[in-house]
């Protein structure tokens, strides 16, 4: 099935990661992680994080580094590339981080693997790249 997605596929793909992002940046943590497999592996060390394997693990993670952020992460400009029920899919990203007297600016890429499941899309792998990271200390 490799070749021209199916457009239905191809939207579904989008929607959950625009869901991604929104529920991200709103702090729904059990919507965010029912978008994530049970065993998924999420890499950010490429952009100075850690790498965690599982939703759990992951979500506790997240969660607790952005408790008292404010962010607003856009995505934009999907590659996408579907064969049968897997995925690998490339979007331009940037994210905003505003936390304890400083903010964060970065642009890069989220390189991820998605897979079909019962529930439909989610994201099984993810690994976070960034090429440009503005840093700006804030008045506390």
């Amino acid at each position: 099935m490799t070749g021209t997605p199916d457009f239905a596929d191809w939207l579904a793909i989008c929607n959950l990661k625009a869901a991604y992002c929104r529920l991200l940046d709103t702090k729904d943590w059990e919507g965010w992680k029912a978008l994530l497999t049970e065993d998924c592996v999420m890499d950010t060390r490429p952009s100075g994080g850690t790498l965690e394997e599982g939703r759990e693990r992951f979500a506790a993670m997240v969660s607790q580094s952005l408790a008292d952020a404010k962010t607003a992460h856009h995505v934009h400009s999907p590659e996408i590339t579907i064969d049968g029920d897997r995925a690998e899919v490339v979007w331009a990203m940037q994210d905003r981080v505003v936390k304890d007297g400083f903010a964060l600016t970065g642009y890069g890429h989220y390189h991820e693997t998605c897979v079909r499941t019962a529930e439909g899309w989610k994201i099984a792998r993810q690994t976070l790249t960034r090429l440009i990271v503005d840093m700006e200390r804030k008045p506390a």
